[in-house]
């Protein structure tokens, strides 16, 4: 028999390729287990023969073909041949192997083959531990070796993968850090899922509660704490039906990760979430954590940076993940701010689902102020998005999809600059992170035009605003609305802006823009008696101008009704619209861009049910 599993015979085989799929099942099926990376470097210390490793350039996919399976077959055998190397001997340096390994449950890249190994003749792998492919990957390079499943331990007969998961043992069979959760390709039976529907709640000054649904195969969970959200403690045991973790310190931000626990075994690690003990009742902020994306980067703890920047804007906050929200454990009523992570979450995995956008809806409807950050948004819901997408991001979220990144060129522009707005000023030009950083590579930043009188308040620094924006937001009343809701919504994630104290004050212009008692849209103190269409200023202008208007009480003939703000050249074609949209009773203003259009004269005309007004205006470009 060969040294790799093969298909035929001693006199005519070939060494095949195949995924961890079908290896894993083959494996069970004859009781067997593959190798660690340990292991494997054990076996080539012990090989008989060894050989130099036969690569190809490759040239298209021809490595992942069996023809290129076939030619790197017969080239091992004429290297085993010419070394006197016999069949049934171990032979090293043939193949990388599929391994079991702590990265199969890696979050960052679920459902990929791990690899390691193909020595060369000094000892050295080629191949370090990896698993950047897709299970499905195969190519002539990778080798399936099988490990008899029953092991002496200090004559004792053990399981290999008994001993992969003890917190001991593991190190006779592997030299990764720490037992391993999942040692099979497979989902074991009996385990449970990975704990994704939960929160952590303030439970006062020294104790924090996780809320999560009861599930009839969780007989408890393992709490792990952490000061930073990278490093943490040893676990802390808890009942499903008493999730309380007492003896901590005040005022003191805690992460949190969770396993889920039974006889078969635990579950993998949760998304990190965080909370702060607090004696302090007045919770502002609810953090919901939806970015559920397995890209590379996503290590599932970026609420590290939202919750530190917070903290230092004094505010005290809950935690969830957007399951929990969907479920209905917690409700977004209870806050009045609430931040959605977003990250790079996209079409795959939904940015908000039908139910997510049905609640977001409602708690703007109701004066919620919603904080949303992520690249992929406008893609999501209004490029690629169905009907109700699309109604939801043009009428709630008040932007539309512009491009995919500035200029529609990927991993170029990382720069942000403040734009003149009435709502945030005195913010200096930053940057997002380009994967040097600490979080993510955002080589695709939204880029995203204000609708239904939203407001551009931040661009990219090399891209004009009349191409789109890089951030937006809104005060006012959201179709069937009944309280003022606010909203601010950046392309980028949030949570890779730098440096820190950058991130904690742009997140201190926005809770100031939340907490604002006074309608930003409605500054005047003069009592609004009657409409008014007020001239621009300036006129003439170059190339933006600011339109004031009024709108008065309700009364028979007044009332919340649909207004629209229009221009129009001098032959009566429309070439903007500024407003469209359902609005009440107030002072507003608008700033109109005309970077894009020719000198000349130009009429802006208001209509709010019976009322109609314009006024004329000059581009002087």
């Amino acid at each position: 028999m060969p040294d790799y599993l093969a298909i035929g015979s001693n006199e005519d085989f070939c060494r095949i390729p195949m995924g961890p799929i079908t290896a894993q099942k083959l494996a069970d099926l004859f009781g067997a287990a593959m190798p660690t990376s340990k292991l494997v470097d054990n076996i080539y210390v012990n090989c008989v023969t060894k050989l130099a490793p036969q690569f190809y350039t490759p040239v298209g996919n021809e490595n992942e073909l069996v023809a290129k399976f076939v030619l790197h077959n017969n080239d091992i055998e004429e290297q085993r041949i010419s070394k006197g190397g016999e069949l049934g001997q171990l032979t090293g340096g043939i193949k990388k192997d599929v391994i079991l390994s702590n990265k199969i449950v890696d979050p960052t890249r679920t459902h990929h083959v791990v690899i390691y190994g193909w020595h060369q003749l000094n000892g050295l792998p080629i191949q370090p531990i990896y698993n950047g492919h897709i299970d499905t990957y195969v190519d002539y390079s990778h080798g399936i070796r099988f490990i008899n499943s029953e092991l002496l331990v200090d004559s004792v007969v053990v399981n290999y993968k008994n001993i992969l998961t003890d917190g001991v043992l593991y190190k006779i069979l592997s030299n990764e850090t720490g037992a391993m959760e999942r040692p099979s390709y497979l989902k074991i039976d009996g385990i449970p899922e990975t704990p994704k529907s939960f929160g952590v709640i303030t439970n006062g000054g020294e104790s924090l509660k996780i809320l999560t649904n009861e599930d009839a195969k969780v007989e408890s969970y393992k709490i792990f704490l952490s000061n930073d959200g990278v490093n943490f403690n040893s676990p802390i045991m808890l009942s499903p039906d008493s999730l309380i973790i007492s003896g901590l310190n005040e005022n003191t931000i805690y992460y949190i990760r969770i396993k889920a626990v039974n006889q078969a075994g635990e579950s993998p690690y949760s998304e990190v979430l965080a909370g702060i003990p607090s004696s302090n009742t007045n919770f502002n902020v609810l953090i919901v954590n939806g970015f559920d994306r397995a890209s590379a980067g996503n290590t599932y703890n970026f609420i590290r940076q939202h919750a530190s920047s917070f903290v230092a804007n004094q505010q005290i906050f809950n935690s969830a993940t957007n399951e929990a929200v969907k479920d209905g454990i917690f409700s977004l009523n209870n806050y009045p701010i609430t931040d959605y992570i977003l990250g790079e979450e996209s079409t795959v995995d939904e940015t908000f689902s039908t139910s997510e956008q049905n609640i977001i809806s409602a708690y703007l409807q109701n004066g919620g102020n919603l904080f949303v950050s992520g690249s992929e948004i406008s893609w999501d819901l209004d490029y690629k998005g169905s009907s109700t997408d699309k109604n939801f991001i043009w009428n709630y979220l008040k932007m539309q999809y512009a491009a995919d990144a500035p200029f529609n060129v990927a991993g170029t522009y990382y720069g942000v600059q403040l734009v003149e707005n009435n709502f945030i000023q005195n913010l200096s030009p930053f940057n997002f992170d380009n994967g040097t950083h600490g979080t993510i590579n955002v080589k695709y930043p939204d880029v995203v035009k204000p609708l239904n009188s939203a407001t551009g308040f931040l661009k990219y620094s090399a891209l004009d605003t009349q191409s789109g924006f890089a951030g937006i937001l809104f005060n006012g009343l959201f179709p069937n609305g009944t309280l003022i809701g606010k909203v601010v919504i950046l392309g980028f994630p949030f949570e890779t802006i730098y440096p820190e104290n950058t991130r904690n004050e742009l997140l201190s212009k926005i809770i100031d823009y939340f907490n604002s008692t006074v309608d930003i849209n409605n500054q005047d103190d003069n009592i609004i008696t009657e409409y008014r269409l007020e001239q621009n200023y300036p006129n003439p202008f170059n190339p933006t101008t600011t339109i004031k208007y009024s709108i008065p009480p309700s009364t028979e003939h007044y009332s919340v009704q649909h207004t629209t703000l229009k221009i129009y050249d001098i032959l009566g074609r429309e070439v903007a619209i500024l407003v469209n949209e359902l609005q009440q009773s107030g002072n507003y203003q608008v700033i109109f861009d005309a970077s894009n259009l020719a000198s000349g004269i130009y009429f802006y005309k208001l209509i709010h049910g019976i009322f109609v007004g314009s006024k004329k205006m000059i581009l002087l470009q």
